[in-house]
């Protein structure tokens, strides 16, 4: 991967459209439970409805809703190839083929794609189980330096690798699990970074946070790299600020497990 940092290949660049007309574009990524599991695709619910979760109104002024989605994988083997696969958003019968989460209110702002990805393409996922190289559980506290990892206006930092964002954590995280999911942060994000990853990275310096006992260590390791996969930033909370959303990782377990379950099931009752 030369030098390119590995979280730079997980995000994934998307477009939203209606049947040959494009609508929109955003951010996605792979998840997986670990290195054994299969993955799956995650990004905003906005991005595959065309509404807003908590209005139900439609984000573009021509109210179109788009049918197909475009995501634009790694070639295997080829740090600078990509292969775009398009996939229907919805079944002959209309069901939809993404997935909502099975037990947090409509407008959670979160969806699950889970189709067969073909081998000709490179998956890397975030690995959502801790003790995986996605996740270091490191300590972080109100003000300090998040990333926001995705494709802000459409734009990328070359061919199709992200744009990476610096943005700042705006509350405390003692109280954010899978019944409390989302938190602030201070960003300038801008369209099209819906359904970006958010992460906490650090370079040499950092401190991890032990949850079971509270303990606090701290680690300085010249050169080493680490990070901390936190959630899916899903906008900002009005057109007037810089305060984002990020539904936090907690909730992406049990999505997952639905949307990998659900797949199976349909896989194997075909005839």
């Amino acid at each position: 991967m030369n030098n390119i940092e590995i979280p730079s290949f997980k995000t994934l660049y998307i477009e939203m459209f209606f049947n040959d007309v494009k609508l929109a574009s955003g951010s996605g990524f792979l998840i997986a439970r670990n290195k054994e599991t299969r993955c799956v695709f995650i990004t905003n619910k906005h991005n595959v409805t065309g509404r807003n979760p908590d209005t139900n109104k439609h984000i573009s002024s021509t109210l179109a809703e788009p049918n197909f989605i475009e995501i634009h994988f790694h070639k295997p083997n080829f740090v600078n190839e990509w292969v775009m696969v398009r996939l229907p958003l919805y079944r002959d019968d209309g069901s939809p083929y993404w997935y909502e989460h099975p037990s947090l209110p409509s407008n959670t702002d979160v969806v699950a794609l889970n189709l067969n990805w073909g081998d000709d393409v490179a998956c890397y996922p975030y690995y959502l189980e801790e003790g995986q190289m996605d996740r270091e559980s490191i300590d972080l506290r109100p003000s300090e330096t998040v990333s926001v990892i995705g494709f802000p206006f459409g734009l990328s930092s070359f061919d199709r690798f992200p744009i990476w964002s610096t943005g700042f954590l705006a509350q405390d995280m003692e109280r954010v699990n899978k019944d409390n999911p989302v938190f602030l942060i201070d960003c300038r994000a801008r369209q099209g970074q819906s359904g970006s990853a958010v992460i906490v990275y650090r370079i040499g310096e950092f401190r991890t946070l032990n949850k079971s006992t509270g303990e606090v260590t701290h680690h300085i390791a010249p050169n080493r790299k680490v990070w901390d996969f936190l959630g899916i930033y899903s906008g900002r909370v009005n057109t007037e600020s810089d305060l984002g959303r990020v539904w936090h990782i907690s909730i992406l377990f049990e999505l997952y497990d639905l949307a990998v379950s659900d797949y199976e099931i349909r896989k194997n009752s075909k005839p």
